[in-house]
């Protein structure tokens, strides 16, 4: 029983091994004690305590002179600390060390007059070795002296250096307070406009915080030296009035002796104490004041003082000008204006250097960079639309013609609003290139690099036709309309108002070219409509008929079938500008046939109305030329095949007739003055349009389902 008792009691719970011993009831042994000292919150919070036990308990004066050393090292550390940073926020802990820094002194000061009135009686090393080499250093065997010093330190350190840091910590307080808000919008303008990401954002925002924070500290701590200043000359009186009185009125020492001793004492008391504020003063100072200096302390002071040679230069005149006059010492002076004269010699040879070095830089940078091989990459573009001028037309682009109204760039620039007006869509830009290889008033129009169209052009002449088709009756040279093949003649500019008054047309070299690129662009504008310009469109679809796309691509539709569509309707020169419409017929048909011809078809029964409005008569009625029931009896007996491979199968001899027909219906109107259309039935003309292009491309061709009801018909004639 007693052995199970005895393996009980020497047995470990679980984790039983891994608790403190404070907790186990023991004192914590030495490595668990300094395991916990090296924890920097427990080691700061250990040293709080023991100066304020400073202010509670006596203290030796081995242990005294310790502390004194440490505070003075303490205080070096500051300041040299304050010396080397770049910016101020990298020493932002600074208001919580000169409140440590400062507590620590006090601690001190009430420590060493403790000592001071108990054993001041008993010798100068009564409150230990430091304060008493500190006293007999400055005081020099005479206590009046040690006062004065004591005096001017503490004057020098309170008025000058500890009211200066002061006002200048609450000024940049309040600007840096008052300058948030347009800081703050400024990193977020930047961030709106992409100059910079969230995490640089976030960073900038932290560093303003941090800022602010830290002049508002300041502001604050500044208080803490100069309480210590006023703090340190009150106990000096203190200790020296109440160690005489106790020298003299206890001790039974003489006034001399008490007065030298307490006298030596005090004074070397408050020189420790006085001079590490000091130094903590000027740290203060030094941090608050590199508000607008980047780098280390040196480096802005040496940089600024050199920047200015002439400022040296005349620095060292001075020093040379004192240096004579009578009962100054001359070899101090011109010492000086030796060293002054050769730093403006080294900070203008430096000045220059560096203005040779920028001059060079921006020399190599303006000069023209060596001509590199284009990329072979460059050969595979292409021009979708170009104009090949010969060199006697090269006054057409450069204004130098002025028989040629406006310049072709703003014919052009015009052409594209008109296209874009007219037809729905955006015309490419047009390159203009002369061309040495052409005849010298020869032009040629090429689309996709492919010629679509050619002619001949005389700068300074004008391009004569008479409206009725014959030919023009004045001195000239004759030729033929590039665009329509009418006969017209190229008179010289005298003839322009004779020509005009007999009614002719008058139309300058410019006007020319644009009205041939124009109907080259109407006729080659699908091909000219690329996939990407599709995909333009049609983001650019507002509204509820973005949803509409959204529907129909690519459930129903590709991209790619879109484009198709819209380039059906425009080889038959249908606007496609109401885009809208287009989609719903596009999303009507799509449920019964994924085809685009005929959903092109479909879509153009949705704009009857706007192909109506396209070809009326300028007296308001649409002009037919009807298909007979016997042709439409013909084509639809021709056509073979089912569903989307059907094609027309007709006999040659029998499209010939058809074209004859045609050909003479269509004449016999223009002899009318009428420019009517061909209506077919809907199943027929798709196959009619195909084989009426080839010999009348401009000819419209229309089913019965596109005639909106309520234009007016006026039949012209049939087939």
């Amino acid at each position: 029983m007693s052995e199970s008792t005895a393996d009980e009691s020497n047995t470990l719970a679980p984790g039983q091994g891994d608790t403190p011993a404070a907790a186990r009831g023991n004192w914590p042994s030495a490595s668990e004690l300094l395991t916990t000292m090296k924890r920097g919150d427990t080691g700061l919070a250990v040293g709080v305590l023991v100066i304020m036990t400073l202010l509670i308990l006596p203290m030796p004066p081995v242990v005294l002179d310790m502390f004194l050393a440490v505070s003075i090292i303490f205080s070096i550390m500051v300041l040299m600390t304050g010396l080397f940073i770049q910016k101020p926020l990298e020493f932002s802990s600074f208001p919580t060390v000169l409140l440590i820094s400062t507590m620590l002194r006090l601690g001190l000061n009430i420590a060493s007059t403790r000592l001071i009135l108990s054993n001041g009686h008993e010798g100068t090393a009564a409150a230990g070795n430091v304060i008493q080499s500190f006293g007999n250093l400055v005081m020099g065997g005479n206590f009046v002296i040690g006062i004065i010093v004591f005096s001017i330190l503490v004057i020098v350190n309170f008025v000058v250096i500890t009211k200066g840091s002061g006002r200048i910590a609450e000024v940049a307080a309040r600007f840096t307070l008052d300058a948030m808000p347009g800081k703050q919008m400024a990193i977020d303008a930047d961030l709106s406009a992409g100059l910079i990401d969230e995490a640089s954002a976030r960073a900038r925002r932290r560093e303003l915080e941090d800022e602010s924070s830290f002049f508002g500290a300041m502001d604050g701590a500044s208080k803490f030296v100069r309480g210590d200043a006023i703090a340190g000359l009150l106990i000096t009186f203190i200790n020296i009035l109440g160690g005489i009185f106790i020298g003299v009125a206890q001790m039974d020492l003489s006034f001399s002796e008490a007065a030298n001793n307490y006298t030596l004492l005090t004074i070397g008391d408050g020189l420790v104490s006085q001079i590490p504020a000091l130094i903590v003063s000027t740290a203060a100072g030094l941090l608050v004041s590199k508000a607008g200096v980047q780098g280390a302390a040196d480096k802005a002071l040496a940089e600024q003082f050199t920047g200015y040679p002439k400022a040296l230069g005349m620095s060292s005149v001075v020093m040379v000008i004192l240096s004579f006059l009578p009962g100054l010492p001359m070899i101090p002076f011109m010492g000086l204006a030796g060293l002054a004269a050769w730093l403006a010699f080294q900070a203008s040879n430096k000045k220059k250097d560096a203005a040779a070095v920028v001059a060079r830089k921006e020399a190599i940078d303006a000069a023209p960079a060596p001509p590199q091989e284009p990329p072979i990459t460059d050969a595979l573009k292409m021009d979708e639309l170009r104009i090949e001028l010969g060199y006697a037309l090269l006054p057409l682009i450069n204004g130098k013609d002025q028989t040629a109204g406006d310049q072709l760039t703003e014919q052009i620039k015009a052409l594209r609003r008109q296209i874009a007006s007219d037809m729905g869509v955006i015309m490419p830009p047009v390159r203009i290139l002369d061309n040495i290889q052409l005849a010298s008033n020869d032009y040629i129009i090429k689309v996709k690099e492919v010629e679509a169209g050619r002619g001949v052009l005389y700068p300074n002449h004008y391009m004569v036709m008479d409206p009725a088709g014959g030919q023009v009756k004045l001195p000239g040279t004759h030729t033929t309309e590039p665009t329509f093949g009418l006969p017209a003649t190229w008179v010289d500019g005298q003839y322009r108002e004779d020509a005009s008054l007999r009614g002719y047309t008058v139309v300058d070299p410019a006007t020319v070219l644009s009205t041939h690129l124009t109907e080259t662009i109407k006729a080659n504008v699908a091909e000219l409509l690329t996939y990407g310009d599709v995909q333009k469109l049609l983001k650019e679809v507002s509204g509820e008929q973005a949803k509409l796309v959204d529907d129909l691509i690519p459930t129903h539709i590709t991209g790619s079938g879109i484009q198709r569509v819209l380039q059906t309707l425009l080889g038959e020169r249908v606007s496609i500008r109401d885009l809208g419409t287009i989609l719903e017929g596009v999303s009507e048909a799509t449920g019964m046939t994924r085809n685009t011809d005929v959903i092109a078809e479909h879509v153009r029964t949705r704009l009857g109305r706007q192909i109506c409005a396209a070809n009326l008569a300028p007296g308001g009625y649409l002009p037919l030329i009807a298909m007979t029931p016997v042709w439409e009896q013909a084509f639809i007996e021709s056509i073979v095949g089912e569903g989307d491979d059907r094609q027309l199968a007709m006999a040659p001899s029998k499209l010939q007739e058809f074209v004859t027909k045609v050909r003479d219906a269509f004449e016999t109107a223009a002899q009318a003055g009428e420019v009517p259309v061909l209506l077919t039935s809907p199943q027929t003309r798709p196959f009619v349009r195909s084989i009426v292009e080839r010999f009348r491309a401009h000819t419209t061709v229309m089913s019965q389902s596109e005639v909106h009801p309520r234009v007016k018909l006026k039949t012209i004639g049939s087939i």
